[in-house]
């Protein structure tokens, strides 16, 4: 099962290269077996082009590594944080994808402004508040994501049904019950955050209308 898992964290972190959602060591990519509870992620400070399946580092819940030689994400904490409280995630991706990170520097969660959006994302996809200088200064990576998990928790946001978010001034994270599935979250993140800044250059539109949104996220996804 880990060796599988592996496979898939390392196969993953290379699509994010090839698709342009990355460069250099930016972005990582990691998976859960909830029945062990152990976690799959991408070391830290490794490029791509290095990278081999064995060198995907295997955590506890709490951060302890059970397995592998290199320093795990420096984003570790945030995922962990993330898994242990919505347990219906399975993996998470972190990108440096040009136009959501840009919506996440100016602050801005991105509007639901069509059809494409609300495929994937039943509602804006949310932007959270910035860190304070004690909790920077505390541990950023885990005050992160407790401030991830206190936006949707806030704003009564169900994490499956808007599978991603945007940490200010940082950039996007977006998750699944798979790696496919944070995967393809996270392409369509850019896409959407690269369609609404385009069409707001055009033109000052609304929202589309929530009956619209759940037709058509509801029945993408049964």
């Amino acid at each position: 099962m880990l060796e599988n898992l592996k496979h898939q964290v390392y196969k993953a972190s290379l699509k994010l290269l090839e698709q342009g959602l990355v460069i250099y060591t930016w972005g990582n990519v990691s998976t859960i077996d909830r029945a062990s509870g152990l976690i799959v992620i991408k070391p830290s400070g490794v490029s791509y082009e290095e990278m081999i399946p064995a060198d995907m580092v295997v955590m506890d819940l709490e951060g302890n590594i059970v397995e592998g030689n290199l320093k795990p994400s420096t984003d570790t904490n945030t995922h962990l944080v993330l898994y242990k409280s919505f347990d219906q995630i399975g993996a998470i991706i972190h990108s440096h994808s040009e136009y959501a990170t840009c919506w996440a520097q100016a602050g801005r969660g991105i509007p639901p402004l069509g059809i494409t959006h609300a495929n994937f994302f039943n509602g804006e996809i949310p932007c959270t508040q910035p860190l304070s200088i004690e909790q920077v200064e505390k541990d950023l990576e885990l005050e992160t994501g407790k401030m991830i998990v206190n936006t949707f928790l806030s704003r009564n946001i169900d994490p499956m049904r808007i599978p991603g978010v945007l940490v200010y001034g940082h950039g996007p994270f977006c998750w699944g019950r798979d790696v496919g599935g944070a995967f393809d979250h996270t392409v369509v993140i850019e896409k959407v955050a690269r369609m609404a800044y385009r069409t707001l250059a055009l033109n000052r539109v609304n929202p589309v209308e929530k009956n619209i949104l759940d037709h058509h996220f509801f029945d993408k996804h049964n």
